[in-house]
């Protein structure tokens, strides 16, 4: 199945973001779960989880994909921010075991200065707080561009995370991978797509990875920016896009579009890609 969905609003609540995507033809979607700017999180209403779960079962709805806020950083230096990221992750991985085949994607944050090996330590002691050995959702580190001193813009880093987490928080770790960001941060995947998978499958191995973000780059390859564009209006292109969903290492993952698009947008680059996958199902 071509899993495909973009970014929605979450203001509404689980119904309504159901809703929406299945309005755009998604049958997939990503949310923020709280403010992506700051920390407050809304209730999540046990009726109006129940009322989506069910309209997801009878349209065919599946793997909403979680994605923490834009102000956690695990690898901070100071240790309120890193309290707070706990907190805050702990609580969103906890409300998610309600909904039904949720993922939970978050940016491994920036080391500040202190070094990456640091950066690195602090974020494999966070998982290992915020993970219960009772739950289950799935927890997937995003590659990132390699701006400044984000971590996760080389596959080592985020090899290293999974090494040092805990056998409790490790079974459960993946990888989103962002085409605009891992374009952005020198692995070629408009030009050399199979040389880039095949070096993923010798650092981190191919099993970790569990879902696709589409988006196209407005600035060129290894320009360590991450500024995303719409596909086909970027550096990327849209043979790059492609050969992306097409791939027999990536076509059975979700995808996730966060291009800079509305929902007719949104709408319009689905059923471009549904019309470039050759089984069309």
């Amino acid at each position: 199945m071509f899993r495909i969905g973009s970014h929605i609003s979450s203001s509404g609540g689980f119904l309504a973001m159901g809703k929406t995507a299945e309005s755009i033809g998604a049958n997939t979607f990503q949310f923020f779960t709280r403010n992506p700017r700051g920390g407050a999180a809304k209730a999540w209403p046990p009726e109006d989880v129940a009322a989506y779960a069910d309209f997801a079962s009878g349209c065919g709805i599946g793997s909403p994909l979680a994605h923490a806020p834009y102000t956690l950083n695990p690898a901070a230096e100071k240790p309120n921010v890193r309290e707070f990221t706990r907190e805050t992750m702990a609580d969103d991985l906890e409300k998610l075991e309600q909904i039904p085949g949720a993922m939970y994607n978050f940016h491994p944050g920036s080391h500040v200065g202190q070094g990456v090996e640091r950066g690195i330590e602090l974020v494999a002691e966070c998982l290992n707080f915020v993970v219960k050995p009772l739950g289950s959702v799935p927890i997937l580190l995003e590659t990132m561009a390699g701006k400044g001193s984000e971590l996760g813009g080389r596959f080592e880093e985020l090899r290293e995370i999974i090494d040092r987490a805990g056998t409790a928080a490790s079974h459960r770790l993946g990888v989103c991978l962002d085409t605009c960001h891992v374009y952005d941060a020198g692995y070629d995947i408009a030009g050399k797509l199979d040389g880039v998978l095949t070096e993923f499958d010798r650092v981190i191995g191919l099993g970790r990875l569990r879902a696709v973000h589409l988006n196209d780059s407005k600035y060129p390859f290894a320009s360590h920016r991450d500024r995303h564009e719409v596909l086909g209006g970027g550096s990327l292109g849209e043979d790059a896009f492609r050969a992306v969903v097409n791939h027999p290492a990536l076509r059975e993952l979700p995808f996730y579009l966060e291009t800079p698009n509305e929902l007719d947008g949104y709408a319009r680059e689905i059923a471009l890609l549904k019309s470039w996958r050759e089984d069309a199902r």
